[in-house]
């Protein structure tokens, strides 16, 4: 499943908001199985359908899944972490239930998670240079660097 990513025009924006989340397994459990991967597949392509969500690429490994998905400034990350493990839980069960019995306290998934932003245009620090080289070079005045808190008083 994988996908190029592309601006997501709103009423009055334009965003390419890309995330890297991995979510792993309750207890680290091996649970994912072919039937589990399809589970998980019409999932993500019917919260496509529901939310500002878009897959771009899912994968699994035995005891955890990557996603590298693109939203809207509308959603924040915990939001859209959120629904997609509460959603993928709830139907891996249903559809699933044997692994379900494999997992007590009926979680899917754990608690935690890891996400990451993903630069399309460019590195942290190509990004600075461009803010600060806009307009004219005389006019341009430098007001927080990294870390530094701006003093107001």
């Amino acid at each position: 499943m994988s996908k190029d990513s592309k601006e997501i025009h709103k009423s009055h924006n334009v965003t390419v908001f890309l995330y890297h989340v991995v979510c792993a397994i309750k207890y680290r459990r091996i649970v994912i199985e072919e039937n589990v991967d399809k589970v998980i597949k019409e999932v993500c392509s019917g919260l496509e359908l529901r939310y500002d969500l878009y897959f771009l690429e899912v994968g699994t490994d035995l005891d955890h899944i990557h996603f590298l998905l693109q939203s809207v400034a509308d959603y924040s990350v915990t939001k859209i972490v959120r629904t997609v493990k509460s959603i993928i839980a709830r139907e891996v069960f249903r559809q699933c239930p044997e692994v379900k019995a494999q997992l007590w306290g009926g979680e899917f998934l754990g608690k935690g998670y890891y996400t990451n932003t993903v630069g399309q245009h460019g590195t942290e620090n190509m990004i600075a240079n461009y803010v600060k080289n806009q307009g004219k070079q005389d006019e341009y005045r430098q007001l927080l660097v990294g870390g530094e808190q701006l003093k107001l008083f």
